[in-house]
């Protein structure tokens, strides 16, 4: 049966990483912007802003491995530096030479660090509610959900990450055809394994095997502010997890970015506050594309 998406109208892309296929939105023509989602979202959460600024520019949108439209092998190795591998073979599949990102979430991380691999390459950055640098702080509701055998049930056999988060991560509530597509990906044991590796991937100390690669995601960040990469960070302050400690980390990497902090808003700050946002992207992005 096929699910109709609301405000998700766009034609579905795929492209091979060994024997899984990765899906991707490829909308518009003009400059790229290459959007990157977090966990336990997927291209949806961007369907708005795709809309928006696919009228002047290229907009391409993945669903890492093991979300969205994309397979979910139960058998891979969920962590940070094979989703940098997986987005960064994306690109060289597209022949995408220069872009912009926006990132959200996991997809900070994630983003940034195939921006590491190709300094060259990207020419601004909307962040939105994120992080790409190391802490150890960790919200207790999203720790429970790290512990051994515990954890996995809570978030595979009983959705407890995926399913809150869409309550949870918002100021306003969701339309009803909205939350179910957000839930939609990850109706059962098998289809929330990334879900539930995500979380596991959090490298809060050294010994995590994800940490070394985060620190090099945080050494890339060192380079673009010395560069002076043109950076756009809209937040929503009711985010308990990308909290306003990460805020403040963003502007002290990067003071000379355009700031706005909206304090209504929650994690999924494009569903709180996206009539507000709509305009500062077009603006930084630019209208011509």
């Amino acid at each position: 049966m096929n699910i109709v998406y609301p405000d998700y109208p766009f034609q579905s892309h795929f492209f091979s990483r060994g024997k899984y296929r990765i899906h991707f939105v490829d909308e518009g023509h003009g400059d790229v912007i290459v959007m990157v989602h977090g966990n336990p979202t997927w291209s949806f959460y961007y369907r708005r802003l795709i809309t928006l600024l696919a009228q002047n520019h290229r907009v391409i949108v993945i669903d890492h491995l093991g979300c969205g439209l994309s397979d979910k092998p139960q058998d891979y190795n969920y962590c940070l530096q094979n989703h940098i591998n997986n987005l960064d073979a994306l690109l060289t599949h597209l022949d995408i030479q220069l872009f912009s990102l926006v990132v959200h979430d996991w997809g900070g991380a994630i983003g940034m660090g195939v921006a590491a691999k190709r300094t060259a390459s990207l020419q601004k950055a909307m962040v939105l509610n994120t992080a790409a640098f190391r802490s150890r702080r960790i919200p207790f509701r999203i720790s429970v959900c790290r512990w051994p055998l515990i954890g996995e049930v809570l978030v595979r056999a009983f959705n407890g990450f995926a399913r809150p988060a869409v309550w949870m991560a918002v100021t306003k509530k969701l339309e009803k055809n909205t939350a179910s597509a957000y839930l939609a990906p990850y109706d059962s044991w098998q289809n929330r394994v990334a879900v539930s590796a995500f979380v596991r991937d959090i490298p809060l100390t050294p010994h995590h095997p994800s940490y070394q690669t985060l620190v090099d995601v945080e050494n890339g960040l060192e380079k673009f502010q010395k560069a002076g990469l043109p950076l756009l960070i809209c937040w929503g302050g009711k985010d308990f997890c990308f909290n306003r400690h990460f805020y403040d980390e963003w502007c002290q990497r990067f003071p000379q970015a355009e700031t706005h902090y909206y304090p209504e808003g929650g994690h999924y700050i494009l569903e709180d506050a996206f009539e507000q946002i709509a305009p500062l992207a077009l603006r930084f992005f630019g209208s011509e594309g």
